[in-house]
């Protein structure tokens, strides 16, 4: 009795590994925006992604695919630089519209870029758009218009716009990230793409904060501040390795839609952090959104 009590935990386990992945995504934007109140978001990214890409390369170490690095042809190395420095880019402009914005609002645009992914896979990859993803689309892009346009956000954002535009250019790299992240990996383990791609994510990040002179800021950050980055970074790794376990012992239909409830948590976490409220059609829009980006990986 007690070695099948032991059988069917362990033989669920990897469902509390995909919710570990879908909560440590979440808290990802909580703790980025707690860390970038006052530090500046250009040198935040930088600082965390050096977190990140440990993560990265650890996770090449546990899947034994650090190998195949010697076999990697020149165009798939080419399209995964080019892949690190859109993921990077939507980095940049992410956490900048995380400073400026609510997270309410610039996470579900960030999330948006999974209809511009559909979009580019169907001209590039010649990929099929059937009813049901068309539904899906149509079902993320309402919810997010639903949650983006708020009348009570009047107020406090009339007189900076700026979230709005970084925002959407986070998605939009995101999902360029994702096209040539899929040219990039197609030669090669998935895990082994990711190291190498956070390696020029770490480059281009630190290169910005050196072009645009804000290495000095570096020694002013708040300690406190600069706790949260790291930790927003540890998310980042956490979320990673939990939804490889999951995937290494559960079923991937399963483990991919509860992982993208990460938007949830977030959701969550922001009301009880930043006091961000959602109003009915906020509500409305996040249910949109999930329903939708659920039923995508189920198809």
């Amino acid at each position: 009795m007690v070695s099948g009590i032991k059988f069917h935990l362990g033989d669920t386990m990897w469902i509390v590994y995909a919710i570990g992945s879908a909560f440590f995504a979440g808290i990802t934007s909580i703790l980025a925006k707690c860390g970038i109140s006052k530090t500046d978001s250009d040198v935040a990214t930088a600082i965390r992604t050096i977190v990140v890409l440990v993560f990265s390369w650890v996770m090449a170490l546990i899947t034994g695919t650090l190998s195949g690095i010697t076999e990697i042809s020149e165009k798939t190395l080419l399209f995964l630089v080019l892949s690190g420095i859109a993921t990077g880019a939507s980095w940049l402009c992410y956490f900048k519209a995380l400073q400026n914005g609510n997270v309410n609002k610039v996470v579900p645009i960030d999330k948006s870029s999974t209809i511009l992914t559909i979009l580019l896979a169907c001209i590039f990859f010649h990929e099929g758009l059937s009813l049901a993803k068309i539904g899906c689309v149509c079902m993320i892009g309402v919810g997010t218009m639903l949650m983006i346009t708020r009348k009570e956000d009047v107020e406090s954002n009339t007189s900076d716009k700026s979230w709005l535009m970084y925002a959407i250019l986070s998605a939009v790299f995101a999902s360029l990230t994702s096209i040539l992240g899929k040219i990039g990996i197609s030669g090669i383990d998935s895990n082994l793409g990711t190291a190498i791609r956070t390696s020029v994510v770490l480059v281009m990040a630190w290169l910005m904060v050196f072009v645009k002179n804000k290495q000095s800021e570096i020694k002013s950050i708040d300690h406190k501040e600069l706790l949260f980055i790291i930790l927003s970074g540890f998310a980042t790794g956490a979320s990673w390795l939990c939804f490889y376990r999951a995937l290494q012992d559960g079923l991937a239909s399963i483990v991919v839609p509860i992982d993208k409830l990460s938007i949830l948590v977030t959701i969550i976490f922001s009301r009880v952090v930043f006091h961000e409220k959602l109003s009915k059609k906020a509500l409305l829009g996040l249910i949109l959104i999930t329903v939708g980006t659920v039923t995508m990986t189920m198809i």
